[in-house]
C-alpha cells in the first residue's frame, strides 16, 4: 500500500471514531490502530436535598449519593415523612463517644502526621469531616483503662482527706495532649466527666480488685469526694479544657466492674445537695451536675433525686445508658420535670455483634429513639480499641468494640463510627429536635440547624428496598432506601 493511501485511511478511522465518542490511539497491535473507549465524565445531578448512605452489606459507607431529589408540588401513593419545622423540641448539644484512657493511648501511639489527619477525620466540623461533637471521659480509670488508678491513691490504711496527694498527673501522658489536640479543631465541643470510682480510702465494704470494684462512699467523706470532683474540673481548667457536665458516678447500680462504686438513690441525692452542689456553687463553677447515668429500666432512681427539694436545685438533668430497660422510658422523666434535660451518655457496640444488626439497632434505639424521647445528646462507648479490644482493666470489658480499631499504623473504622457520624457530621449543636411523621418500617427523626438547614435520619427496618416521600412546605422529594439501610438528608 502506499503512504499517501496509508494517511488517507488513518485520517478516515480517526474522523469515524471522534464522531462515534471514541478516541484512537496508535498501539502495536499488528501495526493496526486500536480504540479505546472514553469513560464519560460523571455528572452530577441537580438536587435540592443532599443524600448519605450507609447499606448493612457496608457497599456503601456513610457515602454521598448522587441522586437528583427535586422538591416538586405533586403526589403519589408512596408512605409520606412530613418534616414540619412550626413543631420544635428539645436543643441539641451534641453527638459523640466516650474518650476513654486506652482511645487516647491508642489514638497518640499513631505518628504525628496520622494522629493529626485521624483527629481532623473526627472533630473538624467542615463537610469533609464527621464533626463530633460531644464527648465523656472517665474521672480517673474506667474498665477501659490499662489499670486501675484515681487522682489520689493512697497505701492501705492511709487516708488524705485534705487531697494533699491529689494529682491529675496519670493523665499528662496521653488524654490531656489528646483534648488539647481536640478542642484546638473544634473549641465548642462540650465534654462530660464521670467518675467510675471515688479514692479506695473512701470506700467501705469494697469486694475486689484491691478495693476498687464494689463499695459505696463512705458517709465520712462525702465532702471529701466533693472536693476531690471539685478540684479535678479545676485542674483540668488549668489544662485549658472545660468539664461542661460530671455525674456523681458511672453506673451506681452496678458493683461487679472494674472499677465501680454504688449510690442508691438518697446517697446520690444526699451527695448532690449536702456536698457537691454546694461545693461547686462556693467553687464558682458552672459545671451541670447529671444524675443516675445508668440503665433505663430504674427511672425511679433520677426521679428520686429530682423529687429531693433540696437536691433539685443543684440538678440539670439525668443521664442514661441501655443495657436494659427501653428508649421510651426517658420521656415519662421529661414530662415529670420538664425544666430539666436528658442526656443518653453510653451505649456499646459487642465483638459478638453484626455490622448490619448494631447499625439497625443503635440508629433506632440512639440516634431516633433517644432523641425523640427528649435527649440533648448521644453518645457511644469506646472510641478505639486495638485488636484485642483493650485495653482494660483485670475484669473490666473484654467485648466492646470500638469506634476505630487502632493497631498502629493501622486505623479500621467500625460500625459506632458510621452511627454516630450520620447524626453528628450533619446536626450541629444548637440544633432543636423539629417533627416528623412516625412510619412503622420507617423509623426517622428531624432537626433544623441554627443556620436554617434540615435534617432528616431514616433507617428502613425493612429486608426489601422501600420508595417513599419527604414532605416539607407542601412539596416533596421521592427516594428509595435499601433495606435495612439508613440515610441522611440534609436541605
Amino acid at each position: 500500500m502506499k503512504k499517501g493511501s496509508t494517511q488517507i485511511i488513518f485520517t478516515f478511522v480517526l474522523v469515524f471514531n471522534l464522531l462515534a465518542g471514541i478516541s484512537c490511539t496508535k498501539k502495536a497491535v499488528g501495526g493496526g490502530i486500536q480504540p479505546v473507549p472514553v469513560i464519560p465524565p460523571v455528572v452530577t445531578l441537580k438536587s435540592d436535598v443532599a443524600m448519605w448512605l450507609t447499606t448493612p452489606s457496608q457497599s456503601a459507607l456513610l457515602q454521598k449519593q448522587n441522586v437528583g431529589l427535586i422538591f416538586k408540588s405533586s403526589s403519589n401513593s408512596n408512605t409520606n415523612i412530613n418534616v414540619d419545622t412550626t413543631k420544635t423540641y428539645q436543643g441539641i448539644d451534641g453527638f459523640g463517644f466516650c474518650l476513654t484512657g486506652g482511645s487516647a493511648t491508642l489514638i497518640h501511639s499513631l505518628a504525628a502526621a496520622q494522629q493529626d489527619a485521624l483527629l481532623k477525620e473526627l472533630f473538624l466540623t467542615d463537610t469533609t469531616h464527621i464533626g463530633i461533637s460531644y464527648l465523656r471521659i472517665s474521672i480517673g480509670a474506667s474498665d477501659m483503662s490499662a489499670a486501675d488508678f484515681t487522682y489520689d491513691d493512697m497505701a492501705l490504711g492511709q487516708t488524705d482527706v485534705s487531697l494533699a496527694n491529689f494529682s491529675i498527673a496519670a493523665e499528662l501522658t496521653d488524654l490531656v495532649p489528646v483534648l488539647k489536640k481536640i478542642i484546638a479543631l473544634n473549641p465548642s465541643i462540650k465534654i462530660m466527666a464521670t467518675p467510675w470510682t471515688a479514692p479506695v480510702w473512701m470506700k467501705s465494704n469494697t469486694t475486689g480488685n484491691n478495693g476498687f470494684t464494689g463499695g459505696n462512699l463512705n458517709t465520712a467523706y462525702y465532702d471529701a469526694y466533693a472536693a476531690y470532683l471539685v478540684k479535678y474540673i479545676q485542674a483540668m481548667q488549668a489544662q485549658g479544657i472545660t468539664i461542661d457536665a460530671i455525674s456523681p458516678q458511672n453506673e451506681p447500680l452496678n458493683p461487679n466492674n472494674n472499677p465501680a462504686m454504688v449510690m442508691q438513690p438518697l446517697e446520690e441525692a444526699n451527695f448532690v445537695k449536702n456536698s457537691l452542689g454546694p461545693q461547686l456553687k462556693t467553687a464558682g463553677l458552672s459545671t451541670k451536675i447529671l444524675v443516675y447515668d445508668h440503665n433505663t429500666d430504674r427511672t425511679d432512681y433520677p426521679l428520686t433525686i429530682l423529687a429531693d427539694a433540696a437536691a433539685n436545685p443543684y440538678v440539670d438533668g439525668s443521664a442514661f445508658h441501655l443495657y436494659a430497660g427501653n428508649i421510651s422510658a426517658l420521656t415519662p422523666v421529661h414530662n415529670a420535670y420538664p425544666n430539666k434535660n436528658i442526656y443518653f451518655t453510653e451505649q456499646y457496640t459487642s465483638t459478638s455483634g453484626t455490622f448490619s444488626g448494631d447499625l439497625a439497632w443503635h440508629i433506632t434505639n440512639l440516634i431516633i429513639g433517644a432523641t425523640k424521647n427528649w435527649s440533648r445528646n448521644v453518645l457511644e462507648w469506646n472510641l478505639a480499641t486495638d485488636g484485642g479490644f483493650g485495653p482494660h482493666t483485670n475484669g473490666g470489658c473484654t467485648t466492646c468494640q470500638g469506634a476505630l480499631t487502632i493497631n498502629a499504623p493501622s486505623v479500621t473504622r467500625n460500625v459506632s463510627y458510621y452511627i454516630i457520624a450520620h447524626a453528628s457530621k450533619f446536626v450541629r449543636p444548637g440544633a432543636v429536635r423539629i417533627a416528623s411523621d412516625e412510619v412503622n418500617s420507617l423509623p426517622n427523626v428531624a432537626f433544623k440547624n441554627a443556620d436554617g438547614s434540615k435534617v432528616l435520619i431514616v433507617l428502613n427496618s425493612a429486608n426489601a428496598a422501600q420508595t417513599f416521600n419527604i414532605q416539607f412546605n407542601g412539596k416533596m422529594v421521592t427516594t428509595t432506601l435499601p433495606g435495612g439501610a439508613v440515610a441522611t438528608y440534609v436541605w
